[in-house]
């Protein structure tokens, strides 16, 4: 695991302060769950990056709040739509030896039979949520989509008891699905229509005198 990330109270919410904070590369922050009451904090940015980076986004990280070293998630965050940054993030503290439900990625592995044959592999979903201890956390949840052909669909309930883990995302949740390929004519009317409506309208009135 990595090193402790250090974290400093923080005593206000006021809008200055909390552009203070972002300004010095702190990012406002809250910690709860497990033997801890809530608590606003603020911890450098370059460090819970630097981290996210080690563990992965589901990995647990050591957090000191006070002098005490917490087991912790990253529960939540808000992000900057146009800069990307953290502008929140939330830390759920957490008993290692207790299961949780986490999200996770959906990670395709191998090329289908139908891919291979000129179908198109669609993702519906890119997560499923899985019940699993800290310390078991994967970076990805793999799925082998070497067998599937066109016009097949993977849902959860095809995966499901194929793990070591419990998913909790329901049956019906699509994963992967293996659409047919598009034919000549179709791509034909297709590029007919988009042409059709890009197309500029006549404007009456506007010839040449």
């Amino acid at each position: 695991m990595s090193t402790a990330i250090q974290s400093k109270p923080r005593e206000t919410k006021t809008r200055s302060a909390l552009t203070a904070l972002r300004k010095d590369g702190f990012i406002p922050s809250v910690v709860y769950g497990y033997n801890t009451e809530s608590t606003p904090i603020a911890v450098k940015e370059g460090d819970l990056l630097k981290t996210l980076r080690e563990v992965g986004r589901n990995g647990v990280i050591k957090l000191d709040v006070d002098g005490n070293q917490l087991n912790v998630v990253l529960n939540d965050f808000q992000e900057d739509a146009l800069k990307g940054d953290i502008r929140h993030a939330d830390f759920l503290a957490i008993d290692m030896s207790e299961e949780l439900e986490v999200d996770v990625t959906v990670h395709l592995v191998g090329e289908s039979v139908g891919e291979k044959e000129g179908g198109v592999v669609q993702q519906p979903n890119r997560e499923v949520t899985i019940k699993v201890k800290p310390s078991d956390i994967p970076e990805s949840f793999e799925i082998d989509i070497s067998e599937m052909q066109i016009g097949d669909t993977l849902t959860v309930a095809d995966v499901r008891g194929k793990s070591k883990f419990e998913i909790i995302t329901d049956d019906e949740y699509a994963l992967v699905t293996i659409s047919a390929p598009r034919s000549e004519e179709e791509l034909e009317e297709l590029d007919a229509d988009t042409g059709a409506a890009d197309a500029e309208p006549e404007v009456i009135g506007d010839k040449e005198e």
